[in-house]
């Protein structure tokens, strides 16, 4: 009876010392954030901005008409209605506070300062603008690939990159991310960081065809593209372009990506050979100039996207689906940028040394052994590139 009393005592002490302690008082909006209407970054400064276009582009890296565009695409999808507590973030700030996330790789918190914003709002506010763009804008700008698609990407590595019968170039970078709890060792790659993997395909005008998001950083390039959804629907099934002869040629040769040593030696794919192998044998030489040329354009593919998104730049400090959600978006919004300049800086970017893809990693290299019928296709693209 003694123990149950003094057990009663200590909580009605416990009890007593806990109402005593003064909470801090929780708030709704803060102080400074209620004046955001006057002095928030979009309210003051954006505004400003529209007036002058080539500051507007350095802050959004977009010009004026193609933001416009892309907000009167996203408005319906990012919209929400005002409610008795206070009015909705308008659909413009929605996407300003995006974009600006996407070009500076800010903290959400430095983002929140600028904009007077809560830090957990800008948060979802960027994972649902990046979620809207990619729904909405995708299946414009990054479309499943059709027969098409192929044979315009094959008419350009043609013509441009002097690869015939080459569709696409193929390479994947690990995405610099916040180790994600509970994680094991999943994401943890070769370079001693915590990534994702971005898999891409890119066409002749260094466009992304298709990318392949998500995979664990401790994967090869080969084992991603072997498991990704493109090779199951196109690669397994054989639906990409039938043979055709090279240039001057009667037999016919597979249609191929051109891929780097990170990948397997396969008919579909091509690699180029061992520098060992290579270094004395001026056939294989030139074959790997002409292979690594035309791969060039997906490594510069990654420094356009890089250098225009500078999220890329430091590990993105979210969870998993939401550095996804950013990869996506950035990806989609490559090509939608490409698409309203046009190619007119093709041709400058053919004589130019390849662009550095700062702040994401090359997947490390595979030593797969390959099929003999690999090395036939390889060794009549070494034939044709040493018969001109």
């Amino acid at each position: 009876m003694s123990e149950d009393t003094d057990t009663d005592d200590e909580l009605l002490f416990l009890l007593l010392l806990r109402n005593k302690v003064r909470k801090r008082k929780k708030i709704w909006v803060h102080e400074i954030n209620k004046k955001r209407l006057i002095f928030g970054e979009y309210h003051r400064l954006c505004r400003e901005l529209e007036t002058y276009e080539d500051r507007f582009f350095q802050y959004f890296h977009m010009s004026k008409a193609a933001f416009e565009e892309l907000h009167e695409t996203l408005s319906a999808k990012i919209h929400k209605q005002d409610t008795n507590w206070r009015p909705a973030i308008s659909t413009k700030e929605k996407l300003a506070v995006c974009l600006r996330y996407l070009t500076t790789g800010d903290s959400f918190q430095t983002i929140a300062f600028s904009f007077r914003l809560g830090s957990s709002t800008v948060s979802n506010i960027v994972k649902e603008v990046c979620k809207a763009i990619w729904d909405t804008m995708q299946p414009k700008y990054m479309p499943a690939p059709t027969e098409e698609t192929w044979r315009q990407s094959e008419i350009g590595y043609r013509q441009i990159w002097n690869f015939p019968n080459g569709i696409g170039s193929v390479d994947g970078k690990h995405v610099n991310v916040k180790c994600p709890k509970n994680s094991g060792s999943n994401y943890y790659c070769y370079k001693n960081i915590f990534s994702i993997v971005l898999l891409a395909i890119v066409d002749p005008f260094y466009k992304f065809i298709t990318v392949d998001i998500g995979s664990y950083g401790r994967h090869s390039d080969s084992a991603i593209f072997e498991n990704s959804t493109f090779y199951h629907e196109y690669i397994h099934d054989n639906i990409i372009l039938p043979p055709k002869p090279l240039p001057g040629t009667t037999d016919p040769v597979p249609h191929v990506l051109i891929g780097d040593e990170g990948f397997g030696l396969k008919p579909y794919l091509m690699r180029p050979f061992p520098r060992a192998a290579s270094l004395h044998d001026p056939q294989k030489t030139n074959f790997n100039y002409r292979l690594c040329r035309a791969r060039r354009v997906v490594e510069n593919a990654f420094g356009i996207l890089t250098h225009k998104w500078r999220v890329y730049r430091r590990p993105m400090e979210c969870a998993v689906e939401t550095a996804i959600d950013v990869v996506k978006a950035t990806t989609c919004l490559h090509n939608y940028i490409i698409d309203k300049r046009g190619n007119n800086d093709i041709d400058l970017l053919v004589a130019a040394e390849p662009i550095i893809a700062t702040g994401i990693t090359p997947v490390n290299p595979t030593n797969r052994r390959s099929s003999n019928e690999a090395f036939q296709v390889r060794d009549k693209f070494v034939r044709y590139f040493n018969s001109q």
